[in-house]
């Protein structure tokens, strides 16, 4: 396993962490180049990708009033353009296999998009439909494409966000979140596609 994380000493807790032959690289994933960059890491140090899954993190919070048209640029690079350039440059490989696993970590805001996060609920959902469309386009080759979209769960992100103050609503345990991603890129999940899930204690509100 490659994981990539901006600062040295972060990611080397989180290898630490993760153990099991985990491996990490400094790259900033925003950006096509971004993106690619990282597929090209991982690579380098395994000798291929089979499992692919993205999670770049948030961009800042804000309105529409509040936020600068500029501030949307970095919005896309980086929730946006990041999962196309490294899905670019991994997938193509995995259908030469016959086999592969795409699944991008998004945010139920793609569903029900939240007023204090109008960049992340504008570069999230373009990703969503990115991957809609990829998963469509390489279901005939042994590759499943799909999108987890957490809500509240106990992570520094939600620290950061709301500094721990979520009034009622009901906190996710991540390890739980990981066990749908790890679902998601098993073999049982074989004819799972194109599915954007919400995991989230069921606080969206929706039907569909």
């Amino acid at each position: 396993m490659v994981i990539c994380g901006r600062d040295r000493s972060r990611l080397d807790e989180a290898v630490a962490t993760v153990g099991d032959g985990c491996t990490g690289v400094v790259r900033d994933v925003a950006g096509i180049e971004g993106g690619a960059g990282f597929v090209a890491d991982a690579v380098k140090a395994m000798g291929g990708v089979d499992i692919l899954v993205t999670n770049a993190g948030g961009p800042p919070a804000g309105d529409f009033a509040g936020t600068s048209p500029e501030a949307y640029q970095g919005a896309l690079e980086l929730n946006l353009l990041s999962v196309v350039g490294m899905c670019k440059a991994a997938v193509p490989a995995m259908q030469e296999r016959g086999w592969g696993r795409v699944v991008a970590i998004t945010s139920v805001a793609v569903r029900q998009p939240s007023p204090e996060l109008i960049l992340s609920n504008t570069a999230r959902a373009g990703a969503t439909g990115m991957l809609k469309t990829l998963a469509r386009e390489v279901a005939g080759d042994g590759v499943t494409v799909n999108s987890v979209q957490p809500g509240l769960h106990r992570t520094p992100r939600l620290l950061e966000l709301y500094g721990g103050d979520t009034g009622r609503a009901r906190l996710g345990d991540p390890d739980d979140f990981g066990a749908v991603v790890a679902f998601l890129c098993s073999e049982q999940a074989r004819f799972v596609t194109g599915a954007h899930l919400q995991v989230d204690g069921g606080a969206y509100a929706g039907l569909l």
